[in-house]
């Protein structure tokens, strides 16, 4: 049950930035995420609120067999908040959560950051 949690609220990201509003490219980007920092998804959702116009947000979750990932996005106001959490049952997957973390920051470019971190278990 051990793991780690790391959260990012990001501020400033360009509203027509396409994960922001595509849920084709949301998904996209969670899953070379995901795969660049070693982790396994195992299912994934992404689910648009309101219509296809440019200005509704996208709740977008990937299942990993290590535990989750969540990415909300709201480009009315430029910003995203991100969730990783890792399992470390069969060895220490922390490092990985760090690096799919840094790789979802660093894709949406915002000019502001405020993250969070807990150790789970």
């Amino acid at each position: 049950m051990q793991g780690l949690h790391l959260t990012a609220d990001l501020r400033g990201v360009e509203p027509g930035l396409a994960p922001m509003t595509d849920p084709v490219q949301l998904g996209e980007l969670c899953r070379a995420a995901v795969e660049a920092a070693g982790l396994c998804g195992v299912a994934e959702l992404m689910h648009r609120f309101g219509p296809a116009d440019g200005q509704s947000g996208i709740t977008g979750v990937v299942l990993l067999a290590e535990s989750h990932l969540a990415v909300h996005t709201w480009p009315e106001l430029g910003a995203v908040t991100l969730d990783v959490y890792v399992c470390n049952y069969g060895g220490d997957n922390s490092a990985k959560a760090e690096r799919l973390m840094d790789t979802l920051v660093a894709a949406f470019r915002p000019s502001a950051v405020r993250r969070g971190q807990l150790q789970r278990g």
